[in-house]
């Protein structure tokens, strides 16, 4: 009995301990007070100007807004964090709001997105229009269609779905439809050119694997920076301004990179973060 109860002990006490050590390793990406850890790239704009500006800190929540734009005219725009990560789990709290830019795409309204393993910022040429990145792909619902959220996308990518390589741009998640104006939060598992998973309230909305370079849907890039077939390791991090106004509450990752050698404590560390999701 004596012996079954230290184990028992050593069990809860290993248990809470990675649980602590999971919840202590976050980074908040957004400080909720400024955006000197992001960069700007607006199509049609140079690098780091933040055209009419789009991406600001207001009350606390970064927000995406176009009150200083005329017309939209397809000036889709991202803000990315200063440094790339491999192996990560995002997690991203938004709303919509308001209504859609003048100007922007039917396609567009109440759309957003976290890229994924972004090309470097500082490489996009001044008309290109997304980055080549994996596209997190955020939706609201309209009040009268159904509208997956935590779709992806594939600006410049492709990536392996049921072990297939997928060459549609866009695929959607098995989520449920989040409509108004109510907070969500969406989780994106990240390790490396493996595997990624969208996930909303502790469920896996879609999976998919081997995320490279190529495909279409991206526009005046840098043809140097499109090598097609190239493995997609790492990457920056970036959030669309696609004509929608959106609010972001929470940005934080938590770098699963230290882990990835040891398959039995990363699994556990995962398992710990996702325990705490909501």
């Amino acid at each position: 009995m004596k012996l079954k109860h230290i184990t028992l002990s050593f069990l809860i006490s290993a248990c809470f301990s990675i649980t602590a050590n999971a919840q202590k390793g976050w980074i908040n990406l957004f400080n909720g007070k400024d955006l000197k850890d992001w960069n700007i790239k607006i199509a049609k704009h140079n690098y780091k100007e933040n055209y009419a500006n789009t991406f600001r800190v207001e009350e606390g929540l970064m927000k995406v807004s176009y009150d200083g734009y005329q017309e939209f005219d397809q000036q889709y725009g991202h803000i990315f964090y200063k440094k790339p990560f491999s192996a990560y789990l995002l997690r991203v709290t938004y709303r919509f709001v308001g209504n859609q830019a003048k100007g922007g795409e039917g396609w567009a309204i109440r759309n957003s997105g976290a890229m994924l393993h972004c090309q470097n910022p500082a490489t996009m040429l001044k008309d290109q229009d997304f980055p080549i990145s994996i596209e997190a792909q955020i939706l609201g619902g309209d009040g009268e269609h159904v509208r997956h959220t935590s779709n992806v996308c594939t600006p410049g990518t492709l990536i392996n779905y049921q072990d297939k390589l997928f060459t549609t741009h866009c695929l959607d998640s098995k989520s449920k439809t989040y409509a108004g104006d109510q907070w969500v939060t969406a989780d994106f598992l990240v390790l490396g050119d493996s595997v990624i998973k969208h996930i909303i309230d502790n469920e896996v909305v879609l999976e998919y694997t081997k995320p490279q370079i190529g495909g279409g849907n991206v526009t005046n890039f840098d043809p140097k920076v499109k090598v097609d077939g190239t493995p997609l390791k790492a990457g920056y991090i970036s959030l669309q301004s696609e004509s929608h106004p959106i609010e972001f509450k929470t940005v934080k990752l938590f770098d699963l990179a230290p882990y990835t050698k040891n398959k039995q404590k990363l699994n556990q560390i995962i398992d710990g973060l996702l325990k705490n999701s909501k």
